[in-house]
């Protein structure tokens, strides 16, 4: 029996899949997840229970639309094809049947800048797809009108698709996401929740570019998302001595400066591609797929 490729990476799979579950955002064999691979991806298969799941039984995909092996890959695997041809940075895949932004996609509602918390999906929404059969092409369509210039949005009358820069990225993003759901449902039973203006989202997108960042993880040009208190054991820095701190200096010597933040506009997300509407073809092992 050849070696298995892609191990570890499957393990993290299922791993993710008994995460989701446990952590109250999936039921049952609802929902799948996929990972990005050199040359396809590699994504759960139809039907099996996860806490049963095996790496063997994780389905690989190539980006031509066809499959390998025996075990069938998800029945929503054209909504991780596309997003995976489509989104050049999303190297992993969560999509649920989360309560909460289930029951909002049932009514057709998205999620507005209620919180701040809107931005960590890239807009100042979280959108709501229209609806469309699941498993079709014209769902996966839909899906990402909806996810243009965002990593998250809501299916109607169905769940909810989260895209991540890892398989820990988009299941921290999927609960984000519920949670948010969850708040604005409860904020609605009080009465209309006050929406933070563009200008406010603007600036709350533009801070999160390096929000969660050490200073150490920053990129050129970048600016941490919230002011640090100073560091009083700077190398080569100025420390603060325990006497000027005795005698009130200290609030004046570490004076914070003003956090500079840089606005941009949110970066359009690459066309989706066009696919087929026809179940993925098996590729054999001997016969590699057409580029």
């Amino acid at each position: 029996m050849p070696k298995l490729k892609h191990r570890k990476l499957r393990k993290e799979i299922i791993a993710t899949c008994r995460a989701m579950n446990a952590a109250g955002v999936n039921q049952g064999t609802s929902g799948n997840v996929s990972a990005r691979i050199d040359g396809g991806f590699l994504i759960t298969p139809s039907g099996i229970p996860y806490d049963r799941m095996k790496p063997e039984q994780i389905v690989e995909m190539d980006l031509a639309g066809g499959y390998y092996g025996k075990f069938l890959p998800s029945s929503e695997w054209r909504m991780h094809y596309d997003i995976f041809r489509a989104r050049s940075e999303a190297q992993a895949v969560v999509h649920t049947h989360a309560i909460y932004c289930t029951a909002l996609s049932c009514q057709r509602v998205e999620i507005p800048a209620f919180h701040y918390m809107i931005g960590v999906a890239g807009g100042t929404t979280i959108r709501c797809s229209d609806y469309a059969a699941f498993g079709t092409q014209a769902l996966s369509d839909t899906m990402l009108k909806a996810l243009e210039d965002r990593s998250a949005c809501l299916l109607a009358n169905h769940g909810m698709i989260c895209i991540g820069s890892s398989l820990k990225k988009a299941l921290w993003l999927t609960i984000e996401v519920e949670t948010l759901a969850k708040q604005f449902t409860h904020a609605r039973q009080n009465g209309k929740p006050v929406i933070l203006s563009d200008d406010e989202m603007k600036t709350v997108l533009a801070r999160f570019k390096s929000y969660g960042k050490q200073a150490a993880d920053l990129k050129p040009g970048e600016a941490l998302a919230v002011e640090p208190p100073p560091r009083r054991d700077a190398p080569g820095g100025n420390k603060i001595k325990a006497k000027a701190m005795k005698s009130g200096k200290a609030a004046k010597a570490a004076k914070p400066q003003p956090l500079a933040v840089v606005v941009t506009d949110d970066a359009a997300a690459p066309e989706p591609a066009e696919t087929t509407n026809k179940r993925p073809p098996r590729r054999s092992r001997s016969k590699p797929a057409a580029a």
